[in-house]
């Protein structure tokens, strides 16, 4: 009988995942479900980028591509990253992979193991601690709160680091909370990180995610000091609406760019050769598109936090970034509905499920009991239809 490894068996499914996969079961049953699970963007990839993928298939552009990618992409995405943030790399600081979890993992896998610790900040992304534990290392968790707009200090950092601490990982804008850290905030960190000489994983997928005020920054080009202590991670999946393509990148020093190589090659080899194609038109190509889907987010971002925080019980800060709402429904705790109580966030979006058909992801998977996340990527009627269908069902509660 085929027994279960420990790495295996400490490893949880993923939180978004599931979730979604609970409202794809119900819809099958013939329920309507407003799903806002997912961090998927609803556009449909912009033309030319469909277009640069057709003519590469056309071109007979369908077979292996050196395993850490085309020199063409890894090219584009060093050019890219010239014109926005005055990075200097070269292609061969770069590596391709299948999605930026694919990358974080990567870098993961080279740069920690057993024994070592890796610093994230709460609340984080689901995968995180997860993709930590399966080096052997050991997530150590600290703490952002609502009130501080869910960040964290330099201070805050510094009193975690012990001599096993190897790594931070950063990600702004924040999956879940769509917080955006200053750069005046992250040269705080920058500082800190060069004097204790810890690297990082800086995960800016989100980078063009942002409203008003709030800016992007690249945290590899805050001190000249970061280019060899810093992994950035980023990708083509929510910027240009392409989370089917699987394409992700990770840029950092030579010599950590080419491990990740080597375990990329034992591990999957190359990601898509299609594409990759396609990810050099999104890179190289016009950005109109950009403006246009991150236009639309603003919007909508505006009317669902309007729209919760005028449900009594609710707290919903506005996000600077991404696009989820991030709310408190603490307030609910210890409430029933239908015969049911809720005792904490995941009964919470169990019972929203169940009983209202909306799909939320509960805080908890997060690192932050007491909240839900709520994904805005997806059209304003279907918005407000579920916010709609969330408000009754809450005025319920006894």
């Amino acid at each position: 009988m085929l027994g279960i490894s420990k790495l295996a068996s400490s490893v949880q499914p993923s939180a978004t995942l599931a979730a979604g996969a609970k409202a794809r079961q119900l819809r099958s049953q013939g329920v309507t479900v407003f799903d806002f699970s997912l961090g998927e963007p609803d556009f449909p990839t912009p033309a030319h980028i469909c277009d640069a993928a057709l003519a590469a298939m056309k071109s007979g552009q369908t077979h292996y591509t050196p395993a850490q990618g085309t020199a063409e992409l890894r090219s584009a995405v060093s050019r890219w990253y010239k014109k926005f943030y005055q990075l200097e790399c070269t292609a061969d600081q770069v590596i391709v992979s299948n999605g930026a979890k694919h990358s974080i993992h990567n870098a993961l896998a080279t740069l920690v193991g057993p024994g070592d610790e890796v610093i994230i900040p709460t609340p984080y992304w689901v995968s995180y601690s997860d993709l930590v534990l399966m080096t052997g290392a050991k997530p150590v968790l600290i703490p952002g709160s609502m009130a501080n707009g869910f960040k964290v200090s330099a201070e805050q950092i510094k009193s975690a680091i012990t001599s096993n601490t190897r790594l931070l990982l950063l990600n702004s804008p924040s999956n879940p909370t769509g917080a955006v850290y200053s750069r005046k905030e992250l040269e705080a960190i920058a500082d800190l990180v060069v004097a204790s000489k810890i690297g990082v994983i800086s995960d800016e997928i989100y980078e063009q995610l942002i409203y008003g005020d709030a800016q992007p920054t690249c945290f590899a080009t805050l001190r000249p000091e970061l280019k060899e202590l810093v992994i950035t991670i980023s990708g083509v999946s929510k910027t240009y609406a392409m989370t089917g393509w699987r394409i992700g990148w990770a840029i950092g020093p030579d010599k950590v760019v080419k491990a990740m190589g080597n375990i990329q090659s034992q591990e999957t080899s190359n990601p898509c050769s299609v594409s990759q194609a396609a990810a050099i038109a999104a890179l190289d190509g016009p950005q109109e598109c950009v403006a246009e889907m991150r236009k639309e987010f603003h919007a909508r971002r505006d009317l669902v936090c309007k729209r919760l925080a005028a449900i009594p019980g609710i707290q919903c800060p506005v996000p600077p970034g991404a696009f989820y709402a991030f709310f408190d429904v603490s307030s609910f705790f210890g409430k029933s509905f239908g015969g049911k109580k809720v005792t904490d966030s995941a009964s919470f979006c169990l019972l929203a499920l169940e009983q209202a058909h909306v799909n939320l992801v509960q805080g908890s998977a997060f690192g932050a009991e007491g909240f839900a996340r709520l994904s805005y990527a997806t059209s304003t009627d279907i918005l407000n239809k579920g916010i709609d269908k969330l408000q009754e069902w809450l005025k319920t509660a006894v």
